[in-house]
């Protein structure tokens, strides 16, 4: 798995950005794109100063203004036009102005959101599942991190292990992930860690979630946000459940069904001939670039298992490779996806790769 930071620098972040962040309720009337000569910012009145604009906030301003994504990030080389844009579109597409959140950390706008959005902030998440996690016995934090996007704990129980085939051997773990902005919800998923070259592979199809979704949320005269006790008992229901799917996620019965997945896929061969094709298929289906796929293809010629568990692990090898820790989990999770493909699907990929080489 790749790594990102160690458990106590993931612990001091967290802390930082809970006492950084500030969050707003806004009316679409109230709020503009004003250009800047180092790029568009955002003004909310009421709100003292302005915003930078991150990535994710960006496509969400788009998204929201029904303005396609190329055009909008094509605009961005012109504030002036891009801000135009917006705020026509922004305070003039529906009759009436629209509540949102506005999540925002470090003097940026990080988040454009519905004000049905539930915040489930990851100090809440790490303070409930870590003391879960130091009661498993063995189990440690393989890697974790907290991105622009996500935080992720990842987490390995030795006690669980099983041999795929002679000498290769994987153990049980847990992947715990959640979004202050609004892409995923908080999410408990099996994790297969592979001891031969520290693959990690998530098992999404098992996990377990919470949508970020609620009823509106209400601020007080000075738009910022507070909670009332309704949220606060609901979030500590939401704790509570999220704790037992964590003590429940590292499960025999569970891991037993996933090595028998993995078993299967190993006897799933790829005629040697057609490799560059089957991974070239394989990667349009699960959504691969086409730049990733030299890497997995190299992983895989490399690793010399032609299976399909060859190709779901050529994956999870090359996720060490990329230097974004999402893209890393995602592929990662892409890789189980690829192990556990409906037959008729992958007899299709096997059968036209052998009509096109």
């Amino acid at each position: 798995m790749k790594h990102g930071r160690t458990l106590q620098e993931l612990a001091v972040e967290i802390r930082r950005q809970a006492g950084e962040r500030r969050d707003y309720l806004a009316e679409t009337n109230v709020i503009n794109m004003v250009p800047d000569i180092s790029g568009a910012r955002f003004v909310v009145d009421g709100v003292d100063g302005d915003f930078s604009i991150a990535e994710t906030a960006h496509k969400q301003i788009g998204q929201y203004t029904d303005i396609p994504w190329k055009y909008y990030d094509r605009m961005r080389s012109n504030p002036e036009l891009l801000a135009h844009n917006v705020n026509y579109w922004l305070h003039g597409m529906r009759a009436q102005p629209e509540r949102r959140m506005i999540r925002t950390l470090d003097g940026s706008l990080r988040a454009f959101l519905s004000d049905r959005y539930r915040r489930i902030d990851n100090m809440q998440v790490a303070e409930a599942v870590l003391p879960i996690i130091g009661r498993m016995q063995e189990a440690r934090v393989d890697s974790c991190d907290i991105t622009d996007n996500k935080m992720y704990l990842k987490v390995v129980n030795p006690r669980l292990t099983a041999e795929v085939s002679k000498g290769d051997v994987v153990q049980a773990g847990i992947v715990v992930s959640n979004s202050e902005v609004g892409l995923g919800s908080v999410s408990v998923s099996p994790l297969i860690f592979r001891l031969v070259c520290t693959n990690g592979m998530i098992a999404q199809d098992s996990s377990v979630r919470k949508y970020h979704i609620g009823r509106a949320n209400e601020s007080d005269v000075d738009l910022g946000i507070f909670r009332d006790e309704t949220l606060e008992a609901d979030d500590k229901a939401l704790m509570m459940k999220l704790q037992d799917a964590v003590a429940a996620a590292v499960n025999q019965a569970v891991f037993s069904k996933i090595v028998d997945q993995l078993k299967d896929a190993k006897h799933a061969k790829i005629e040697a001939r057609t490799v560059p094709k089957v991974v070239e298929l394989t990667s349009k289906q699960v959504g691969i670039t086409q730049y990733e796929q030299e890497g997995v293809l190299g992983h895989l010629i490399e690793g010399g298992d032609l299976s399909l568990y060859g190709l779901g692990n050529a994956v999870t090898r090359y996720a060490q490779d990329v230097k974004s820790y999402d893209r890393s989990t995602d592929l990662e999770a892409i890789g189980y996806k690829i192990i556990t493909l409906a037959p008729t699907a992958w007899n299709t990929i096997l059968s036209t790769a052998n009509k096109e080489v």
